[in-house]
């Protein structure tokens, strides 16, 4: 039996243990409450460390509080230089338009004189090259635009035959021009996609087949699978070496065999980047002298 000091003794410590306890569970509360209270006015964009005092806060909640501010100056600063170059972009697409228009109004006023075949010559070769310009510009704007957030992709379920369509009566001209063939098979298939953006990047490819191709044409099909759907623009031209198939994508990348070609390197990437932000991809099989074919999946 135990005396009454030793059942006080026994009492003590276990009401002890009890406060100690609940002094813990209460201050682990307020130490979760205050690091809620800090997500949630970081998520805000809101957050400032000024509005904790330090000298209040557990180790933790210091640490998080300086991270969270850390972030919220890491993100003002990656939102200020986007705004940098948003404006960048727009000053440069503004200050290059007009120029670049004029040289080829003034190009084609000049093909329509009686020029000695020399001068002829050359005046086309300066509208080929002032077109050269307008085009990478162009595309540097639209990349810029793209891989910065400053533009965003309206990716909804749609039918694909209107934007394929759009795609094949674009570029028929040029493809006549060549004597090349450009032929789409018709489908009901439906993806998810931004019809504009999306004929951008197939507008890219197809031209490219075009531009490559001497004799036969283009074929576009579409293939339907569980998840995705599958579009493959296949040419008969010169084809790529399998050495050269895992660089075509990079930003102005151009073959040796390519080189005299009125091409600026950039239109692949740029198709890479707007069916990456559709979330789909785009490969290529392809063999010298036998043609390619570029493959885009989108998801279903």
């Amino acid at each position: 039996m135990m005396n009454n000091w030793e059942w006080i003794l026994s009492t003590a410590v276990i009401l002890s243990a009890i406060i100690f306890v609940l002094l813990y569970r209460w201050h682990i509360k307020r130490a979760m409450d205050t690091i809620e209270k800090m997500l949630d006015t970081a998520m805000k964009g809101d957050f400032s460390e000024n509005c904790f005092d330090e000298s209040r806060l557990s180790a933790l909640e210091t640490k998080f509080a300086h991270y969270f501010s850390a972030s919220a100056i890491s993100a003002k600063n990656v939102e200020e230089e986007k705004n940098k170059i948003k404006k960048l972009v727009a000053d440069i697409s503004h200050q290059t338009k007009t120029p670049i228009a004029n040289l080829l109004l003034y190009c084609e006023l000049l093909q329509e004189d009686d020029l000695p075949e020399s001068a002829r010559s050359n005046v086309e070769a300066l509208y080929g090259q002032t077109e050269k310009l307008r085009f990478l510009i162009d595309s540097l704007v639209k990349l810029s635009r793209l891989e910065n957030g400053i533009i965003s992709l309206s990716v909804k379920l749609q039918k694909l035959q209107p934007m394929l369509g759009y795609v094949v009566n674009q570029y028929s001209f040029k493809a006549e021009q060549k004597g090349l063939y450009l032929r789409l098979e018709q489908t009901d298939a439906a993806a998810n996609f931004d019809a504009k953006w999306t004929a951008e990047a197939l507008g890219n490819i197809v031209d490219n087949a075009i531009k490559y191709t001497v004799h036969g044409g283009i074929d576009i099909t579409v293939k339907i699978y569980e998840m995705f759907v599958r579009i493959d623009v296949t040419d008969s031209g010169i084809g790529i070496s399998e050495s050269e198939q895992a660089q075509i994508f990079s930003r102005f990348y151009r073959s040796e065999q390519v080189r005299e070609q009125n091409g600026v390197g950039i239109g692949l990437y740029l198709a890479r980047e707007i069916f990456s932000h559709e979330s789909g991809y785009i490969k290529v099989i392809s063999e010298p002298g036998k043609g390619s074919t570029f493959s885009i999946f989108l998801s279903i």
